[in-house]
């Protein structure tokens, strides 16, 4: 086949190129003009394709993988999925160590895709043997012709958006963006987007988002690493109890932390006002942008990218259920209109 034809080769051809879709409801009364990085639109719907297939790519080239090779890594989901994703097609074992965050809808994504998956307590240290970093650590020892893609100490994770969401989020504003809001978990995908958008133009500011019971917005503020910061929390895949390497605090302006509950209901807010079914963290990095904008940040002259990371029906049992949000006390505090179904 021609590559003119339209035809894909394999799903991984889909990787990238995701749409910026302007969010006209849920920013309505902030000053500025708002903008959706909807990540979703990767086929393993999440922005943690791009580094699945840039590291295993990378790896390829040094010549440390063969037929017989497996990848192991260290997951809250998003990433696991993309490993799998890109293992299947190049003929790859995957094993992954994940998060008892996770939820189950999560946990039987990894294994319909054909990973091993060990699934590990997540409130405990960074360095206990049971933590998600630790085993993926041991399950590297163990296996023999393994490769340990460690995204949160691995420079290639930043380099993945470096070389592809930072170019496409400036190409499709066309340069004209002055602020980006992400989440920061691995920190790979606000350091690689920052390190591209301020190389373009210095001006553009870099909004971390962070959660309560992480340690990374006092780090990046005092340089301090303070474990009574330490806490349990229920976002996935944002915060850190560790400094990851893959972050580059130097590139990022300001941190801004937000709640479990904010999170929950902005991401369902913005599901029944602007039809984005988006994730968990997405809610978060919707959360801090109303934040920052009652903290006098934006203008009316203001063109915010906002990166939303992944697909709300990985959610489906935590944030989207209404028995697990009553289950938290989230429903407490904050009115929320609930259709009840009727069974005929």
């Amino acid at each position: 086949m021609t590559k003119n034809t339209g035809i894909s080769n394999t799903i991984l051809d889909l990787i990238g190129n995701t749409p910026l879709i302007r969010l006209n409801k849920i920013t309505k009364d902030l000053p500025g003009n708002f903008y959706a990085k909807y990540e979703a639109f990767n086929p393993g719907h999440s922005m943690k394709d791009r580094i699945a297939l840039h590291i295993i790519e990378a790896a390829e080239r040094k010549g440390l993988l063969n037929k017989d090779s497996t990848i192991i890594e260290t997951t809250s989901g998003n990433t696991g999925f993309s490993l799998a994703l890109v293992s299947i097609i190049k003929g790859y074992k995957c094993m992954l160590a994940v998060s008892s965050k996770a939820s189950v809808g999560k946990i039987n994504m990894l294994k319909a895709m054909g990973a091993k998956v060990y699934v590990c307590p997540a409130h405990v240290k960074a360095d206990d043997p049971r933590s998600y970093y630790e085993v993926a650590k041991r399950l590297h020892r163990e296996t023999a012709n393994s490769v340990y893609i460690n995204q949160y100490f691995n420079d290639l994770n930043s380099e993945a958006y470096y070389l592809s969401l930072g170019p496409e989020i400036w190409k499709q504003t066309e340069g004209k963006i002055t602020h980006l809001i992400a989440a920061s978990g691995t920190g790979g995908t606000i350091s690689g987007v920052s390190k591209y958008l301020k190389e373009q133009n210095p001006n553009i500011k870099s909004l971390g988002v962070d959660a309560y019971g992480s340690i990374l917005k006092k780090f990046h503020e005092t340089g301090e690493f303070d474990k009574d910061e330490i806490y349990p929390y229920r976002i996935e895949g944002l915060g850190k109890n560790l400094i990851p390497t893959a972050t580059h605090f130097e590139v990022i302006d300001v941190f801004e932390k937000v709640t479990d509950e904010a999170a929950a209901h902005r991401a369902r807010e913005l599901a029944v006002t602007e039809g984005l079914f988006t994730g968990y963290t997405s809610g978060a990095v919707v959360q801090a942008a109303i934040q920052y904008a009652e903290k006098g940040m934006f203008d009316k002259n203001s063109n915010v990218v906002l990166i939303l990371p992944d697909h709300g029906s990985r959610y489906m049992e935590k944030i989207y259920s209404d028995d697990w949000m009553k289950e938290q006390g989230f429903f407490d505090t904050q009115k929320q209109a609930l259709e009840e179904v009727e069974y005929l």
